[in-house]
């Protein structure tokens, strides 16, 4: 089959398209012939290895899966004997262990059955990014009707679905981007949009009930004077950190929000089944639509990592893979 694959770690340069050997399903895992397969920082993390951190659990030297890629949607092509949710022929999203090839293996419960309304390109845009953005609106910050909530990266992946979610919580939004991403997170839901190259957020002093923070830019205390005295934040993913540990506002969060009436959270989410299913039903309620910026060949995986490398992505960035299925 075709698939990318990386030998080392470094920039997209490591990646080449390689002709490999088809895996072997496993006893409780699900072959997903894919269709479509989602880009994300995760994707850069884990291609790069920074932070080093991440090697103990990845590969010290190298990664142990030379095949990138996490979110995925396609068509089961066979299941292993333990298997009891899917059968050859299902059309699944989720997440797995190598995407960016013709076939991949994936945990049966790391899989759901794809939404009707979604094709599977779109479907690929949805995993960890929607599932990160929930359980940052619905688990940590819990957003309420009338809550102010701004949202800092708000044209990114996840921030597009932060936007959408908090809407659909009840939320009073204010997104954060460049002027050029603005009609995108409008249209999107949110009530108005900051410029973060135009205007100075420090004139919002304690104005918002709820910041999240995709950018990872911006310290502690410059969020935390934006915030009511009594109000949320949640620093989404590890980004802004340093190469070693790579999370070093949520450390500091952590050991800060004791002694402050402030809620200082960090948000990771491993797209569980009940995420997914979850992500699913707000999906076919007509109240989440993936933001699909730019589609990629597989051949092309390189140019697209770093085009969301470069930070000009509007929404999510998506590999159509060679010989997949026509969404």
């Amino acid at each position: 089959m075709k698939a990318i694959f990386q030998e080392k770690y470094g920039s997209s340069d490591v990646l080449q398209f390689r002709t490999v050997e088809k895996p072997t399903v496993k006893d409780d895992e699900v072959l997903v012939r894919v269709s479509a397969a989602g880009v994300d920082r995760g994707v850069w993390h884990l291609m790069t290895g920074k932070p080093y951190v991440a090697r103990l659990v990845f590969g010290i030297f190298a990664p142990k899966n030379p095949i990138p890629g996490m979110d995925v949607a396609g068509r089961v092509e066979a299941v292993g004997k333990k298997v009891t949710r899917f059968q050859a022929g299902d059309d699944v999203f989720g997440t797995c262990e190598g995407s960016f090839a013709e076939y991949a293996c994936a945990k049966e419960d790391k899989l759901c059955p794809k939404p009707a309304r979604l094709s599977f390109a779109q479907a690929a845009a949805v995993p960890i990014s929607a599932c990160t953005a929930l359980t940052a609106v619905r688990d940590i910050a819990k957003i309420e009707p009338g809550h102010r909530v701004l949202i800092l990266g708000a044209s990114g992946g996840v921030g597009t679905y932060c936007v959408q979610l908090a809407k659909a919580f009840g939320g009073l939004v204010t997104g954060v981007c460049s002027r050029s991403k603005q009609d995108l997170v409008l249209a999107l839901g949110a009530d108005c949009v900051i410029d973060y190259s135009r205007h100075d957020l420090s004139q919002f002093r304690n104005s918002y009930d709820v910041i999240l923070d995709i950018g990872g830019n911006r310290s502690l205390t410059t969020l935390r004077r934006l915030l009511a005295i009594d109000g949320t934040l949640v620093i989404i993913g590890g980004e802004g950190g340093e190469s070693w540990f790579g999370m070093g506002r949520q450390l500091q969060a952590l050991l800060l929000s004791p002694f402050t009436r402030h809620k200082l959270r960090s948000c990771i989410s491993l797209a569980s089944k009940e995420e997914l299913q979850a992500v699913a039903e707000l999906i076919e309620a007509g109240k989440l639509t993936p933001a699909i910026d730019k589609m990629y060949p597989l051949e092309e995986a390189p140019a697209a990592i770093r085009y969301l490398e470069c930070g000009q992505a509007r929404g999510k960035v998506v590999i159509a893979v060679v010989g997949g299925l026509v969404a």
